[in-house]
């Protein structure tokens, strides 16, 4: 008798798992993709500004593993059986060449998503996975050694399930995976922009600083790296990684908090202030508005210059303002009064309790015969591409060991 398998979501995870399930069972088996919407592949087609962000150029398991917020002790063991090597060999013997950026970000040589979109399609298609569009599933039972779905046109029996809808709150996975007696990790936003309005950001949107510190006061939360000037606030590496890790706390202070810069993090505090004292004899006759020694972007100092009351020529900067200036340098105070979404794309943490389920195989330890993959779990990494990643990572997992 034919094992058949649904794969519930037809995103990232949900296509990655059909292809291994149905290039494994091959003409021994049939798997279903179930697609509530009519648009599969949605979060794929735009992520990275519609590049796609395909996995990050971190090769070494335990390094990868440390990417993740949540999830990234039980990922180092699957991590060693399928990892963004595995991830670029499978697209490339498919004809999707991958290129590696200065930061690790690995993207198709084409810097189009759709190159992506249509290698998965594709290979679905070529390994027989029936697809089926706008075909939301209600709800999941057992039958006896399998399940019964409850389809608009009525029930789907198969043996085995593959849950991999996403992770938005309110999503149909959560509700599917509760049903069977999963606990759920209520779901907040990961991986988010922050929106900030002070005189000292206004009109400098598309300014980048290249490295910068960031932390939220009053806890430990702290992240460096890139940080951009948005229209509404702050965002780039630097603020995302922040999010990522703090995603619970900022939710639970209803993303509302100050925020502390360092925009010259490679000096400590007192050395900011002797570069800048020093320039009062070297520089004497320069203008501090529009002379600065740090790398810092000239319209930003300039803010900062205006903010600590520095104004006039090094030579005859009062001491008081030059330590005012040094500390909008290494500790400008921001205050968020709420989030963004970054970009188009939308992470969260939360999900399916992670110890109901073992990783070896994806397969639910409350409900034997369901395998679960993508951000369906509460799992969630940092940007950089390791979402993705953890989504191929337990897809392949999943859709070979529901075939097995």
């Amino acid at each position: 008798m034919r094992r058949h398998i649904a794969v519930i979501g037809g995103g990232a995870a949900g296509f990655f798992a059909a292809i291994a399930a149905a290039e494994r069972l091959g003409k021994e088996g049939r798997v279903t993709l179930l697609e509530a919407t009519a648009h599969p592949l949605a979060k794929v087609r735009i992520s990275g500004g519609g590049r796609c962000n395909l996995t990050h150029s971190c090769f070494d398991p335990a390094e990868l593993a440390r990417r993740y917020p949540r999830g990234g002790r039980e990922l180092l063991g699957a991590f060693h059986r399928w990892q963004p090597r595995d991830t670029l060999e499978w697209f490339a013997k498919r004809g999707v060449a991958a290129k590696a950026e200065a930061d690790g970000r690995m993207f198709p040589v084409t810097d189009d998503s759709a190159t992506v979109v249509d290698c998965l399609t594709r290979a679905a298609r070529q390994a027989g996975v029936d697809l089926r569009l706008r075909c939301p599933v209600r709800s999941i039972r057992r039958e006896g050694d399998g399940f019964s779905l409850e389809l608009a046109d009525g029930p789907l029996r198969v043996d085995r399930v593959i849950l991999a809808t996403g992770g938005a709150a309110g999503g149909g996975g959560h509700a599917l995976a509760a049903g069977l007696g999963h606990s759920i990790e209520p779901p907040v936003p990961s991986l988010f922009t922050f929106r900030i309005r002070d005189p000292r950001l206004e009109g400098l949107s598309g300014l980048s600083v290249a490295d910068a510190g960031t932390e939220v006061q009053g806890t430990r939360l702290r992240e460096r790296g890139p940080v951009l000037v948005t229209h509404d606030g702050l965002s780039g590496p630097g603020i995302l990684r922040l999010s990522a890790w703090g995603a619970r706390e900022l939710a639970q202070a209803n993303h509302r908090f100050t925020l502390g810069v360092n925009w010259a993090p490679t000096l400590a505090p007192a050395a900011v202030e002797a570069t800048l004292a020093g320039l009062r004899e070297r520089e004497a006759r320069k203008s501090v508005a529009t002379w600065n020694p740090l790398g810092i972007p000239a319209r930003l100092w300039e803010r900062l210059a205006a903010a600590a009351g520095a104004s006039g020529t090094w030579s005859n900067l009062p001491a008081d303002r030059l330590k005012a200036l040094a500390a909008q340098v290494s500790a400008t105070r921001l205050q968020v009064d709420g989030k963004n979404t970054n970009k188009e794309e939308f992470v969260t943490c939360g999900g399916v309790r992670l110890r109901e389920v073992d990783f070896r195989a994806m397969e639910s330890r409350v409900a034997p015969g369901l395998f679960l993959a993508g951000e369906v779990l509460d799992i969630d990494g940092v940007t950089g591409g390791f979402n993705f990643q953890a989504a191929w990572t337990t897809g392949w997992l999943a859709g070979n060991a529901a075939a097995a």
